[in-house]
């Protein structure tokens, strides 16, 4: 069935011209110490370093390791719980607030791709199939009733059009959301690595932060390297929140999104599949996202196809068994790339920034991080300076956990069967 072996580099790092690590001595004390190189780290780092306070930022792996270089590229309205239920929470003006970050945050993206940064933006749209006609009636009705000042560009596809969208009859109509876009994840970090170095942050891979002391003057960050004195630290660790923090750890919940890239296809075969090279994502609650690689040649499939299993190899069987459900003509195309990346759930289904005990952390995007963590990182970066723009409708909002949580998020497996029998039945 394979006629080479399958490679677990994600398909964006095959050509990628990473940045090279601080050569810089490393220091013993600086007044800024980022925990974590990926979008949120490196965004904050930018805005700490450009105002003149010696900034490190730190991570455990080699850079473009985490999930900042393993996501799909989907960019898209960010805010996971809707206006509805926020308003039912927080009111209606801290519902609208928070909405309003989320359409803030992509715009923020695409004035950075427009302007500043080259991370192959490309202003597609996304079809959102709808699992069953029920869902299909949900999704009419919210385009058509989209709150006052939150509006999106949505335009509804009935099941007897859906084959402009895709070649597939896995879905009952949909609505594409034309404001959509797509990134390459690894050009996006490469990007922000480097306007974070332009502005004279140092940036070091393989060094891992064992502990953090609170201290006279800040804090005692112990690292692999050596003992460093920082005045301020930023947990920007999202999916990877490790044992640093407990507190933290009992409040992110790492989830594995797994993907493969196909063989080359040929454009003209992908371009049948998916005529408009949107993104495509479907109402189901255990989730898969598709589009064409950037090349046209593609598709890069992913999913939750499995909890905790750090071996993407592992999970191409199940993903690819997804794709042909959808696509049943692929079924027998060979995968040439897996790999999966860690993103940071949290159980009020909303990001969080602020601090704890004088760290302060950024972090739990629910999948959402490629729009959200370059904005909130810079809005995180903006509070370690005391400014006033730093401002978000999320500080102070409430970070929940939940009992017996301490390292091993114990209710997931019941969970997912749970949404993957309502996924089944229709629900």
């Amino acid at each position: 069935m394979m006629p080479y072996k399958i490679s677990v580099t994600p398909l964006w790092m095959r050509t990628a011209n990473m940045p090279a690590a601080s050569s810089q001595p490393f220091p013993s004390s600086v007044d800024v110490l980022v925990v974590g190189a990926g979008y949120t780290g490196l965004a904050a780092a930018r805005e700490t370093a450009a105002a003149g306070r010696s900034t490190w930022v730190l991570d455990a792996g080699e850079l473009g390791a985490g999930c900042s270089s393993r996501n799909g590229g989907q960019v898209a309205y960010s805010i996971k719980p809707s206006f509805d239920s926020l308003k039912a929470k927080f009111g209606a003006d801290r519902a609208f607030r928070v909405c309003r970050e989320g359409l803030d945050a992509v715009a923020y993206l695409r004035s950075m791709a427009a302007n500043e940064i080259d991370c192959d933006w490309r202003d597609n749209g996304c079809f959102f199939g709808a699992h069953t006609p029920r869902h299909f009636k949900a999704m009419v009705r919210d385009a058509e009733n989209q709150p006052r000042g939150l509006e999106q560009r949505i335009n509804v596809v009935q099941k007897s059009l859906q084959h402009e969208e895709i070649d597939s009859d896995f879905y009952h109509g949909g609505c594409v959301f034309v404001d959509d876009a797509s990134v390459d994840p690894t050009r996006l970090l490469i990007a922000l690595m480097r306007r974070a170095q332009e502005c004279g942050a140092q940036v070091v891979d393989r060094c891992r932060v064992t502990a953090i002391k609170s201290a006279r003057n800040g804090f005692e960050v112990l690292t692999s390297r050596g003992v460093v004195q920082a005045r301020q630290v930023l947990l920007a660790t999202n999916g990877y929140s490790g044992p640093l923090s407990a507190w933290h750890r009992r409040r992110v919940i790492p989830i594995g999104s797994y993907q493969i890239a196909t063989e080359p296809l040929g454009a003209e075969r992908v371009r049948a599949l998916i005529p408009f090279a949107r993104n495509i994502v479907d109402s189901r609650r255990v989730v898969v996202y598709f589009r064409p690689s950037t090349d046209g040649e593609r598709i890069i499939f992913g999913g939750r196809a499995a909890l905790s299993e750090r071996d993407p190899l592992a999970c191409v069987s199940r993903l690819q068994q997804m794709m042909s459900r959808i696509f049943p003509q692929l079924k027998s195309v060979h995968v040439t790339h897996a790999w999966v990346g860690w993103v940071g759930y949290t159980f009020d289904t909303l990001p969080h920034l602020g601090q704890h005990e004088g760290i302060h952390y950024c972090m739990g995007y629910c999948g959402q991080g490629v729009v959200l963590a370059p904005y909130l990182g810079k809005r995180i970066g903006q509070q370690m300076l005391g400014l006033k723009e730093g401002l978000t409708a999320f500080d102070g909002l409430e970070f929940p956990s939940r009992p017996y949580y301490r390292e091993k998020p114990w209710f997931l497996a019941p969970s997912v069967f749970a949404y993957r029998m309502l996924d089944f039945i229709g629900l």
